[in-house]
């Protein structure tokens, strides 16, 4: 029976040590450059989801965001996107919320001068900063910094920020449960590389750390916002009533270890790289949320509801695209665990089966599958 080593990078199997690479919250960036499998060529279906809940975010600004109050003692907003890899999706959200700002200041003080805007754009410092900077708006209504680091932990002064937005980017675990990887384990994760369809402990392992991860962003959060700062939070949900396994995206991570499997039998790579990844990526629901920011208690929730992703999507979903489009999120982490020849390979027999099951993943993509959270800082 194999054990957990000392080194937590290996495993021990009937003496032979099987190295493991263990995803650092580090490992976790998306494609830069701009090439056919990059973020910035594959990120449409992020921005159509989530501007599915534009006029919800503006509602919200308009009537609960106190701008004149935050104006008082400078009259410069700062707003944080955290997460916000390498564009083009950071800047349009900027560029909305900013507006938004702009038409409740204008409602609450009509003669004043109009507000300055510095924004902070945040992601892992193995993101593509280059990228993002190379492709900022020329004329853009802001002032603008880069700041790389875990949004997991304190990025900012203290009471500096006066909003926050973070989209597609907290279903991210920092770091991997240690027991998936334990064959000693309830929890050993063996054959897949998520929860879906996994038992229960598998579940339950992916759930703690997300509730600590969580807890962990609204502490940092509440120390660097404001008091009546807002934060704006969008990131896919688990329905009331559905199985993790009805979701698109777990049918497709359950389809990607089954390629992955098929891959093992045929020799193309070893079943002890299947049995050692595991997709970082966790699915709340709304309930689990809820408990959570009333746990961390600094925040009151004016908002969290979920919504249809894929409303503003027209016809069915093109699963040619939709692959390329996790590719070019997902790829960065894979290449730290498996060969280039292999994720093509992988990528091309995910492609093919989730086109044979394509009115299942249709279903599953377009439930009310996103989540909004809009809090207020108390």
């Amino acid at each position: 029976m194999a054990k957990v080593a000392h080194d937590p990078s290996s495993l021990i199997d009937g003496g032979e040590t099987i190295r493991v690479r263990p995803v650092p919250d580090s490992s976790l960036h998306v494609n830069g450059g701009d090439d056919a499998y990059s973020y910035t060529r594959n990120s449409y279906y992020q921005r159509l989801a989530a501007n599915v809940v534009k006029e919800k975010i503006n509602g919200a600004i308009t009537m609960k965001l106190d701008v004149e109050k935050h104006s008082c003692r400078s009259n410069t907003i700062c707003v944080a996107d955290l997460g916000c890899a390498v564009g083009p999706n950071t800047f349009d959200a900027m560029q909305d919320i900013l507006e938004f700002i702009k038409q409740k200041y204008k409602l609450q003080c009509p003669k004043s001068k109009m507000l300055e805007f510095l924004v902070l754009f945040n992601d892992q410092p193995s993101n593509d900063f280059n990228a993002l900077f190379t492709s900022f708006p020329q004329e853009r209504p802001y002032f603008a910094a880069g700041v790389p680091g875990s949004f997991h932990r304190r990025l900012f002064p203290e009471s500096s920020i006066h909003f926050v937005h973070c989209s597609y980017a907290l279903h991210w675990l920092s770091k991997l449960p240690q027991e998936l990887l334990d064959k000693n384990s309830l929890a050993w994760n063996k054959g897949r590389v998520h929860y879906t369809n996994a038992p229960d402990e598998v579940v339950k392992a992916y759930a703690s750390q997300f509730a600590k991860d969580m807890l962990d962003f609204l502490d940092a959060r509440a120390k660097e916002l404001v008091i009546g700062g807002m934060m704006i939070m969008i990131m896919p949900g688990m329905p009331d009533g559905m199985t993790y396994c009805q979701l698109a995206a777990s049918l497709m991570y359950d389809f990607m270890a089954s390629c992955f499997m098929d891959m093992a039998n045929e020799g193309l790579i070893s079943e002890d790289q299947v049995d050692s990844f595991n997709l970082p990526i966790y699915t709340p629901s709304p309930e689990e949320m809820t408990a959570l920011v009333a746990r961390n208690g600094h925040f009151s929730i004016e908002s969290l509801e979920l919504t249809n992703p894929a409303s503003l999507v027209d016809g069915a979903v093109d699963i040619n695209a939709w692959v390329i489009h996790v590719r070019a999120a997902m790829e960065g982490m894979l290449t730290k665990h498996f060969t280039g020849d292999s994720i093509d390979e992988m990528f091309e027999r995910l492609t093919q089966k989730l086109l044979k099951f394509s009115e299942q993943v249709e279903s599953g993509y377009k439930e009310r599958t996103q989540l909004l959270v809009v809090l207020i800082r108390k």
